[in-house]
């Protein structure tokens, strides 16, 4: 889980993040009927939600076409947000994970998580297109991205 680890301690603010515990998340997958990858609960069980405020920043200066990832959503977001998003136009069948700065969402595709895996492709959402677009081939993958800039 190197590049979770490398992505909280390049990107994540220093404001004070509290791990979720697993049955919290044992919950919320109850609640979705799915299982979330592993590198996702290795980083919200370990760190929390993470904040990267920085990451807009970096990706501007250096004019690299990728979406930035702001915020890490809690468990309660999760399953709300996910529900909301599909009543507002969103292709249902996707778990929201994380936001950018603009209201577009980081999701899993339901379909991705009916079996325990280590690892899962990242899509985004873009609401204003309500496009779902896949962005990483995988949670670790989409993570080194903004480790690499």
């Amino acid at each position: 889980m190197n590049s979770i680890d490398l992505f909280v301690k390049h990107w994540g603010s220093k404001q004070a993040m509290v791990p979720i515990s697993s049955e919290d998340i044992a919950e919320l997958e109850a609640k979705l009927n799915a299982y979330l990858p592993e590198s996702y609960k290795y980083l919200i069980s370990t760190y929390g939600l993470v904040h990267t405020p920085n990451v807009l920043t970096k990706i501007c200066d250096l004019g690299v076409d990728i979406s930035e990832v702001q915020d890490f959503l809690s468990l309660d977001d999760v399953f709300s947000l996910s529900k909301l998003y599909e009543m507002s136009g969103m292709p249902t069948g996707h778990v929201l994970f994380a936001s950018d700065c603009k209201g577009n969402m980081f999701c899993f595709k339901l379909s991705d998580c009916e079996n325990k895996q280590v690892d899962a492709p990242v899509w985004f959402y873009d609401h204003g297109l309500c496009t779902v677009n896949k962005v990483s081939n995988s949670f670790s993958e989409w993570l080194e991205q903004f480790n690499a800039l």
